[in-house]
């Protein structure tokens, strides 16, 4: 006797694998599969020189673009083979309909697979998103309170952890490099680097004022308040911000001493290290490492990629490519809204993408938001 739900289960699973291989083969091309197995190839011979580390920068170069491009074509092989056994079990399913042998137990593992697959190609094709020549980099992340007075020092605290639980999420690190505290709650600025492959990729997204919408907590009235913060983000470099020469005389450097949010090693010596480059007017700030010299090397460090990023830009006919433009810092500049009163909702405003779960993503639920920004921008490119 003829099972009409189990045919019907059959019939769905095999269009969504005739599906997927038709995404499986699009990721082919668009993530140029062959182009990277000749690359790997390629550097697989390098690798295995004997002089190679005796160029020891091009070396790590070497290991580590072989070490990306083997973990990338480990997961796409996997996944063809994911595909196949699919295949395999619908074709077993199918067989077990024509006997009227039904095992259920099949079918489970049937769906369960074409959902595994689904969300496989899925990350596949997000991972198309990031084409730009920077997006695999860390990032450095720079935080401002805007207008808004102590509710807008509160909501850039707030903001911080919650790209801090983003990113704990998506297994980066987070590294805070300043924190200046507000004069009654909340952080005024913060400085953090997030590291991961793709960490810069993703954070471009969120380059821009946001703005929280609730019932003020500092507020006797318990009235209503509205308060910006921003965020800007530039890649970091390694060997890339050689192209950019400083020269000591364009810098000023104060120390001052360590306070705030910096983390458990923040000190109480003037060993806080605050660097202005002259000619650009661009401030660095880096408070968290255990001296003066390593606070140095770092504020160093995110200074070169600064001016590296503004080099870039002035040579781009797109000026807002890598640097962006954050615009004011208050009304009529947001690119996202949260709002927790009078009622619950996050909308951003250039994808329309939104949510009625606020506190989901102000505990770093924001992959939605970004995936969706990254899709509107290629887009329109």
């Amino acid at each position: 006797m003829a099972d009409p739900k189990a045919e019907n289960a059959l019939r769905n699973a095999l269009a969504a694998i005739d599906e997927l291989e038709t995404r499986w083969e699009a990721a082919r091309d668009y993530l140029k599969i062959d182009a990277s197995r000749a690359r790997h190839a390629l550097l697989s011979e390098l690798a295995a020189d004997p002089n190679l580390w005796e160029d020891q920068d091009h070396a790590r170069e070497v290991t580590t673009e072989l070490g990306r491009l083997s973990n990338d074509l480990q997961s796409f092989d996997e996944l063809r083979r994911a595909l196949d056994d699919a295949a395999v079990l619908a074709e077993f399913a199918g067989e077990s309909l024509v006997r009227n042998e039904i095992d259920r137990s099949l079918f489970d593992e049937l769906e369960v697979a074409v959902d595994t697959l689904g969300h496989a190609i899925a990350a596949l094709e997000t991972q198309s998103l990031f084409s730009g020549p920077y997006d695999e980099n860390d990032a450095i992340v720079e935080l401002h309170a805007g207008a808004g007075g102590t509710d807008a020092q509160d909501w850039t605290e707030m903001l911080m952890r919650m790209y801090s639980r983003w990113a704990e999420r998506r297994g980066f690190a987070v590294e805070v490099d300043e924190a200046t505290e507000g004069q009654e709650a909340g952080l005024l600025s913060a400085t953090f680097i997030v590291k991961g492959r793709y960490a810069y990729g993703w954070l471009s997204a969120e380059r821009g004022v946001h703005r929280l919408v609730r019932i003020s907590p500092f507020d006797s009235q318990a009235r209503r308040q509205t308060s910006f913060a921003s965020l800007d983000v530039t890649p970091l470099l390694g060997d890339d911000a050689a192209e950019v020469e400083i020269d000591e005389k364009d810098l000023r450097v104060d120390t001052y001493r360590s306070s705030g949010a910096g983390g458990q090693h923040v000190n109480k010596t003037d060993s806080a290290i605050r660097i202005t480059h002259l000619p650009s007017g661009i401030v660095v700030s880096c408070q968290n490492e255990r001296s003066q010299h390593q606070n140095r090397a770092r504020a160093m460090q995110i200074l070169e990629a600064k001016l590296a990023e503004r080099a870039r830009a002035q040579r781009q006919a797109e000026m807002d490519a890598l640097s962006g433009n954050r615009g004011d810092n208050a009304w009529g500049s947001q690119i996202r809204s949260y709002v927790q009163a009078p009622y619950q909702l996050v909308k951003d405003h250039r994808s329309g993408y939104e949510t009625g779960n606020v506190e989901a993503v102000l505990d770093g639920d924001l992959d939605g938001f970004m995936e969706a920004e990254l899709r509107r921008l290629r887009a329109a490119s």
